[in-house]
């Protein structure tokens, strides 16, 4: 025992982190048995923002006042609700919106160029010299980006560097906006040979990606996710794919995380990567010193430098 704040870890995959507090702070483990009695005690809450917080866990902390996110997302977390009951969020406020746009590109030139095909294909001995597979090129292409936020502005500059032409949409105008925003989402997936999700999720906007969305984009067209799976309708995603509707999918995010292999296993025309658009060494240093900066600030009285809005 100690006299030193009570902190508490909430999910094992942020163990990691505990190496930076223990020095400061007295660390608590939801997974550790032996931690259970003490957790009413907890002050501050580490938590991965895109994970739910059950409301009873929250029950049995009276001294809580931060949930400090470690992640860039909060989408997990009901801010308002945590106000109203005297508690605090923080999160690494844009920390990795460059890198996720990164991610999207990568996503985009390995599926349409057949990167990743290609490979399979030579590894599996399947290059012949009389074939030689014929993909398109990106200038010219139509992008669509949902949600011009950080991320999506940062896809954008990229896509246009790119000779691609930008459109986007999202709920509210943005005057200042560089590129066309559209009537609507379903007339930016008609126009799109791309459509790149990159909006925040919320409780209004689950599935926004509909099936009458991805048939809009239809069978030549490219759907590429970097922000949360929730925002797909993902089973209208997987019909459409294999019914030809769809001409293909490049996703970082998932329904289900982690997803299940086998439910892409017969999936045709995807490039799937495991939520990784943001987990670069650079972002994670800026994470945890942006973690280390709110937990600070919080137990100082002071203004937390990224509170979540």
């Amino acid at each position: 025992m100690t006299d030193r704040p009570i902190v508490l870890v909430v999910q094992p995959h942020l163990a990691p982190v505990i190496a930076l507090l223990s020095p400061h702070y007295d660390v608590l483990r939801l997974w550790e048995p032996g931690d259970e009695p003490r957790i009413a005690e907890t002050q501050a809450m580490i938590a991965a923002g895109e994970f739910s917080i059950p409301p009873e866990l929250v029950d049995r902390m009276p001294k809580l006042g931060l949930i400090a996110c470690f992640t860039v997302g909060y989408d997990g977390i009901d801010v308002a609700w945590a106000k109203a009951r005297g508690i605090a969020v923080s999160h690494a406020h844009n920390v990795n919106d460059e890198d996720v746009a990164d991610h999207a590109i990568g996503l985009i030139v390995g599926h349409l160029r057949a990167i990743v095909t290609g490979d399979r294909r030579l590894r599996g001995g399947g290059w012949h010299a009389r074939e030689k597979p014929m993909t398109r090129s990106l200038g010219g292409m139509r992008i669509g980006i949902v949600g011009l936020g950080s991320i999506g502005a940062a896809m954008a500059v990229r896509a246009e560097a790119m000779r691609m032409r930008v459109g986007w949409w999202g709920p509210s105008p943005k005057p200042d906006a560089a590129w066309p925003r559209a009537e609507s989402l379903v007339a930016l997936a008609e126009e799109s040979d791309i459509l790149v999700v990159a909006a925040r999720a919320h409780g209004g906007n689950v599935g926004l990606i509909s099936r009458a969305v991805i048939e809009a984009l239809g069978p030549q067209g490219l759907l590429v996710n970097v922000a949360r799976g929730q925002l797909v309708d993902e089973d209208a995603l997987i019909v459409a794919l294999k019914d030809g509707r769809l001409g293909g999918a490049a996703l970082d995010v998932y329904e289900t995380e982690p997803t299940p292999a086998e439910r892409w296993a017969d999936v045709p025309n995807t490039t799937l990567t495991p939520h990784t658009a943001g987990a670069t060494q650079e972002a994670v240093q800026q994470m945890a010193a942006m973690l280390m900066a709110n937990l600070k600030a919080f137990f100082a009285g002071e203004d937390l430098p990224n509170p979540a809005r």
